[in-house]
Order: structure tokens, then C-alpha cells, then sequence
């Protein structure tokens, strides 16, 4: 037996082999982490051209009710009442202590069956959890519908949009963080102009049964490449964007995370939506007063050609513990070491020099402000 045949596979899996794709276990499916032409190749094409991912792993969800925004906004530190319809925000479920069990994406996607409604993309390994967390917490105030027959693609890259447009005419309109209900010969698509990669690009959620044909399509146009698993995480570290389980999980506050961005205005301060969220008092006294954190993620430089990797510990030039690298690699488009990490808030600075023992060797890396790479998103 294979080591995929235990695996879940997605409605891209059959393709995905047929591309010569080599596929690993990743959230509990079989998924591509690179082509033939290998990780860096399908790195670089993104950030040239465009990029098919597969994301049909993650978990995907309707809220349906009154209710919806109203239920949500009591687990998120997040804006989501005064999200208007097309409008997209990326958000933080949090646990009673201010950790974060997900961080996600919900679009307002207009009415559902004449009924207000969320639409929620969720992380693969924790949508069980999620869901589960949804359920209990708010599950008596609205319906929570789980779309497992949904496929998720992902088309980013600066050639995005031009090759979108031509399958599925009127997408060019979006801006960055925008979506609309739009269709491909007959079968009903939720686009959001969004990614994880930095580049401007789309993310598109349509019945798993015609997830392969439309994957067909668009790897069809001169521009389009299957990308892997391997430089989706590449292209997300460049652009300095949290992965769950490494760089932020349960014991990681929005604060000690640097993601104090993502919690809007009106949850922060005053008024009666401020607060109401689990662990708020936590959080919004760690933003309130930063002297609380006993720790903060920040960027790092390797000063040397040697990539530093997830877990590698850091010091101080003087040799005292500094923190831990959490994801790290040698970064394509870059063509340097570059990591995120935690380290204690005196050490947060950029321009601070650290040293990182990657097998016994301290390693010279500096602190620097992210994005690595500046973002191209379309805002119009």
C-alpha cells in the first residue's frame, strides 16, 4: 500500500498524478509539494506569471441566520457586523485565554436562502476543530453549514487576473479583499481577490465535481503552472504571512504575534462592541501595554548563506538565549536566508543582531521589518 492510500484526496488528486506531482500527507490529505520543474521554479513562476494551487484541503463554511455576524464577532476580535456585502477580512478565532486556534478568512457573500450570511475558509488540520468550536460556541444562533463537496483553488501571481479574465469575464472589477458570485460554464464560483502569497491573485471556491475541469482550463492558458505545496510556503514566508502551527498556534497571542493590525478599531476601544471576545482582556492589555509581552514575532536577515530552519535556537552576540526561529529557508526571490521568529521584546528591534546555532555554528542574522518582499496586492 502507498504511503497516499490511507490519505483524503481532493477533486484535484487524479490530476495532480498525472502531472507528475509528488504528493505528501499534509492536514490528512494527499497533496502536491512540488512538480517536475521543482519548488523553486514553481516559485519563481508565481512571482512572474500565475500559479494553480490546490487548496480544496482547507475547510470551507457557511453561517446562515440574523445572527451570523453578530455570533461570530463573539469568538473574533474582528469587525464582522460592519462587514459589507463583497467585502472580505482575515480574522483570529481565539480561545479563553487569548491564544489563537485559527487564524481564517470570511467574506460577506449577501444573502443565503433570503437569509444574512458568512462564508468562512478555515485551516485544513484545524477545520475539525474549528467547526466543532464554531458549533458549541454559536451553533444556537445561527446555522453552521460545513461545504465539504467544495473545491478551493488558489490563482495568484501578477498574471492572475488576465488569466482569469478571460475564463470567468468581469473578475478584473475585484480589488484586493473584494469577491462576487460569478459562474464558469453553468457552475456557480465564489471568487475572492485574495491569497497567501503576496502577489495579487484569486482565491476560488466551486463544486468539487467541476474542480478539475476549471483547473483544466486555466493550466491551459500560456501563463498558468501547477504550484506545490513547497513554494506556497516559500512565497507566504517572503511575504512575511503566519503559518498555524508554526509560527502562531493555542499559546500565541494576537499581540506576542505582531497581528494587532487585524483587530479592527471598534473592537479595541469605547463603545459596546469593544471587547466581548473570548481572552479580550489578554489581548487588549497586551496592546494596550506592550511592557506585558514577554515575547514578539519579528523577521530575520541571515547575514550568511546558511538557511536557518524551524526550531533553530537564537542568542544574543553575547551569548545569552534569545528565542526560537519558527519557519525559515533560503528565500527564492531574495536569494537569502530569511526566518520569522519569537524573541524577547528588548531583542525586537530591527537592526538588532542575533546569532542562530544551525549544527553547533552561530550563524550572524539581523532583525528586520516585514513583508520581506513588498506585497502586490490590487487595490485599485
Amino acid at each position: 500500500m502507498s504511503t497516499t492510500d490511507a490519505l483524503l484526496k481532493t477533486p484535484l488528486y487524479a490530476l495532480h498524478q498525472e502531472l507528475g506531482a509528488r504528493l505528501v500527507p499534509f492536514a490528512g490529505y494527499a497533496l502536491p509539494v512540488q512538480y517536475p520543474s521543482g519548488l523553486v521554479a514553481e516559485h519563481r513562476h508565481t512571482r512572474e506569471q500565475a500559479g494553480l494551487f490546490d487548496v480544496s484541503h482547507m475547510g470551507q463554511l457557511q453561517l446562515v441566520g440574523a445572527e451570523a455576524a453578530a455570533a461570530l464577532e463573539s469568538l473574533m476580535p474582528v469587525d464582522v457586523i460592519g462587514l459589507p456585502v463583497g467585502r472580505q477580512r482575515y480574522g483570529l478565532l481565539l480561545n479563553d485565554e487569548g491564544g489563537i486556534i485559527d487564524d481564517l478568512m470570511v467574506f460577506n457573500p449577501g444573502p443565503v436562502e433570503g437569509q444574512p450570511a458568512l462564508f468562512l475558509i478555515v485551516n485544513g488540520a484545524c477545520k475539525t476543530g474549528d467547526i466543532a468550536h464554531i458549533q458549541t460556541r454559536i451553533g444556537h444562533r445561527c446555522e453552521v453549514r460545513t461545504l465539504p463537496e467544495q473545491g478551493l483553488l488558489a490563482l495568484q501571481g501578477p498574471q492572475a487576473a488576465a488569466v482569469l479574465e478571460r475564463l470567468v469575464p468581469g473578475v478584473q472589477q475585484l480589488v484586493f479583499m473584494s469577491g462576487g458570485h460569478f459562474e464558469w460554464r453553468g457552475a456557480p464560483l465564489l471568487v475572492t481577490r485574495s491569497g497567501y502569497t503576496g502577489e495579487d491573485g484569486f482565491e476560488i471556491s466551486l463544486p468539487g465535481d467541476r474542480a478539475e475541469a476549471f483547473a483544466r482550463a486555466l493550466l491551459a492558458e500560456p501563463e498558468v503552472r501547477p504550484i506545490g505545496l513547497g513554494a506556497r510556503n516559500s512565497l507566504r514566508l517572503e511575504a512575511g504571512l503566519c503559518l498555524y502551527g508554526n509560527d502562531i498556534d493555542t499559546t500565541t497571542t494576537p499581540a506576542e504575534a505582531a497581528l494587532n493590525w487585524a483587530i479592527q478599531k471598534v473592537r479595541r476601544t469605547g463603545g459596546e462592541r469593544a471587547g466581548g471576545f473570548p481572552g479580550a482582556d489578554r489581548v487588549l492589555g497586551e496592546i494596550d501595554d506592550p511592557g506585558r509581552l514577554s515575547r514578539k514575532r519579528v523577521g530575520l536577515v541571515a547575514l550568511e548563506r546558511v538557511p536557518v530552519r524551524e526550531g533553530t535556537p537564537l542568542q544574543t552576540e553575547g551569548g545569552e538565549p534569545a528565542g526560537t526561529v519558527t519557519s525559515g529557508l533560503l528565500a527564492p526571490s531574495l536569494d537569502k536566508p530569511i526566518a520569522l521568529a519569537y524573541v524577547a521584546p528588548a531583542l525586537a528591534q530591527p537592526g538588532t543582531r542575533l546569532h542562530a546555532l544551525v549544527r553547533g555554528k552561530a550563524v550572524p542574522m539581523e532583525v528586520v521589518a516585514t513583508p520581506f518582499l513588498p506585497p502586490r496586492y490590487h487595490r485599485g
